[in-house]
């Protein structure tokens, strides 16, 4: 799978920020300062404020207060408490997740432990409060809001349910093998695991299994991401294709797939899955350093962006639908023999344009 990390050669380093030719989807896009100096591993929006909160590989969690006013965009370290938190000893942390309120920021990683950063809160050694643990690295975190729990999937193939006022998990799931990826909607979480494993349950209540199946691609699976209105899921893989899977009846949709992040005969995995809250529609960032927004229901792409000259590993919509970011780093997806040190690691937030993203007429041609 090969890994376009040539860097154009206009672009240089001031700060934090590359600037020049090909380092954002668009020029106008607003550079994070000090994303990290380490691999993004995600971004994600709190639900109720402009605030962004980014993990890294090496270890850190990171929190900004972000400002949007007709298309300029300004994002600064978070004012109140600390901005910035760490996993223990350095290990790689790789998801995060909001409360409802957006008060506080659960966190996974290699450490193996589930961690709640109260973000008024500055913690002890900035090392966020422990609330449970895995036996492996764990991958992804989320919140439930019908119960108040979090949810973490490791990579000892268990989903484990947490209640923040004990230790303890309050519900353990056996998962046919690793997990890779998971999200919450509703009642719907969709959980994505080695093998090509798929498993949605219905998490209203307890947690009950609805269905386990095959992922409708071929090889292995990347990314997943739930529907906003909770009928299905998008997931991503290393092939440059995307499945579009529905769960519950939808008049007039069926389930199907399209490639995408291919260049020629060149194939690049699909990093990261994210819906609009307001239109339904979905973006996917690749390894091919592109950005896409399509419209699943009328089956077509609504704007392809120019190619950056990094992989783009993770991406977010706000939760108001007017900004986008994204993380410009190296994905690691051919190991540490293509990783040239000293590779900026970038975090863009793109002011979204309805145009861009708010479904299109239908096109009698699909997903090219």
């Amino acid at each position: 799978m090969p890994i376009r990390v040539s860097a154009a050669p206009t672009a240089q380093l001031i700060g934090s920020c590359t600037f020049g030719t090909n380092v954002s989807i668009a020029p106008t896009d607003h550079c994070v300062a000090q994303a990290g100096n380490d691999g993004i591993s995600s971004v994600i929006w709190s639900p109720t404020a402009n605030h962004l909160v980014s993990t890294n590989w090496n270890g850190d969690v990171s929190c900004w207060e972000v400002q949007e006013s007709e298309g300029h965009i300004l994002a600064m370290p978070k004012a109140k408490g600390e901005s910035r938190v760490y996993h223990g000893n350095g290990f790689p942390a790789l998801d995060s997740a909001f409360s409802p309120d957006g008060s506080t920021v659960f966190s996974v990683g290699a450490d193996k432990a589930v961690r709640m950063w109260n973000l008024t809160q500055p913690p002890l050694n900035n090392i966020p409060q422990q609330i449970g643990a895995h036996d492996q690295p764990i991958k992804s975190v989320a919140f439930l809001p019908s119960t108040n729990l979090i949810v973490s999937g490791s990579w000892d193939k268990m989903l484990k349910f947490w209640d923040v006022r004990q230790q303890s998990p309050v519900g353990i799931l056996q998962l046919p093998d690793k997990c890779y990826d998971l999200d919450v909607r509703d009642s719907l979480m969709v959980v994505a695991c080695a093998g090509r494993h798929i498993i949605t349950y219905n998490v209203k209540g307890q947690p009950q299994e609805h269905m386990r199946e095959e992922s409708p691609l071929k090889f292995q699976s990347r990314c997943v991401a739930a529907f906003p209105d909770a009928t299905g899921y998008a997931v991503g893989s290393i092939e440059g294709r995307v499945g579009i899977q529905y769960v519950a009846k939808v008049p007039g949709k069926e389930s199907f797939s399209f490639r995408c992040h291919r260049q020629e005969a060149n194939v690049f995995a699909v990093n990261c899955i994210c819906f609009h809250n307001q239109f339904g529609t979905f973006a996917t960032v690749g390894a091919d350093g592109i950005v896409n927004f399509w419209d699943k229901d009328n089956v077509q792409k609504l704007k392809g962006f120019p190619a950056i000259h990094r992989t783009i590993t993770c991406a977010s919509f706000s939760a108001q639908g007017n900004m986008f970011a994204y993380s410009s780093s190296y994905d690691w997806s051919k190991g540490s023999a293509h990783y040239a040190p000293g590779t900026p690691n970038e975090i863009w937030v793109h002011s979204v344009v309805k145009d861009e993203i708010k479904p299109k007429p239908k096109k009698p041609t699909p997903y090219k």
